[in-house]
């Protein structure tokens, strides 16, 4: 019997009407601009709120890879409900979302537990964890044939994100793109919170994963996904690949107009 990972954040963070979800997707890809043609895409960084605050900014970065053609998909995503110490890779055999099931690469997965001391194969992290969840129509959108290797993190201490990105060194191929989730500062007036994830953009831009983790680790900026960038840039600079680009920086204030309180969110490329 087939495993699935059915969605539980849809009619929440997203339509949950297969055409509404498909007609404000591509409502984001045609409003938002792609400065430069970015050819061999490596990573994306997206954020992962509800549509509504984050959907245009998440679409910067799909919409580069729109046209290309990748086998692998390796969706990084925070724990936010579930703590456990390790790196969760799903144990089913799809996920699912509005738009239809996505396989899970299981002979990939396998070789990943195999080989690593802190990934396993099992449910933790893949309940009602939307991190991953929200990134999926976006893919099966501006994708066609793909599996997935749905990764949550249950701990972003350092020895896990080492780990990581280990694991991304060894498994990441020419038809193979990692995707980091995650959101920036919560609730700082919009002011502070330009200031703190200023500091995530730039140390992406500059791709700068070790001043990125101190930073981090010590507060001085925050990425409820941080650990996924860190992991993410980590293992391309390893691999020869020393680009990345923001594509766009947004707050839950341009939208509802209330500033007082901001969520963060930016959209990267890393490219070679």
């Amino acid at each position: 019997m087939e495993l699935i990972r059915e969605p539980k954040v849809a009619g929440m963070f997203y339509p949950s009407d297969p055409k509404e979800l498909q007609k404000m997707i591509n409502t984001f890809l045609n409003e938002v601009e792609v400065s430069a043609n970015y050819e061999h895409i490596k990573g994306l960084v997206s954020p992962h709120a509800g549509y509504i605050y984050s959907g245009k900014t998440a679409a910067a970065a799909y919409k580069t890879i729109i046209g290309k053609e990748y086998e692998n998909i390796i969706l990084i995503s925070p724990s936010h409900r579930e703590y456990f110490p390790g790196i969760s890779i799903f144990n089913g055999d799809y996920y699912k979302t509005p738009l239809g099931t996505i396989p899970v690469n299981k002979e990939l997965r396998d070789k990943i537990v195999d080989n690593s001391k802190l990934a396993f194969s099992g449910k933790e992290g893949h309940g009602p964890e939307h991190a991953l969840e929200v990134q999926l129509p976006f893919l099966q959108t501006v994708l066609h044939d793909f599996s997935l290797i749905p990764i949550v993190i249950g701990d972003q201490g350092k020895m896990f994100v080492d780990e990581l990105a280990e694991i991304l060194v060894e498994n990441v191929n020419d038809n193979t793109l990692v995707i980091a989730s995650s959101d920036l500062s919560h609730f700082y007036t919009k002011l502070e919170a330009r200031q703190l994830d200023e500091r995530v953009a730039a140390h992406i831009n500059n791709f700068n994963y070790k001043e990125l983790q101190m930073d981090l680790d010590s507060k001085r900026c925050y990425a409820c996904g941080g650990g996924g960038i860190v992991a993410l840039l980590k293992a391309m600079k390893k691999m020869g690949i020393g680009n990345s680009k923001v594509l766009m920086h947004t707050d839950s204030g341009d939208v509802t107009g209330d500033d007082r309180e901001v969520v963060g969110y930016l959209s990267a490329v890393v490219y070679n």
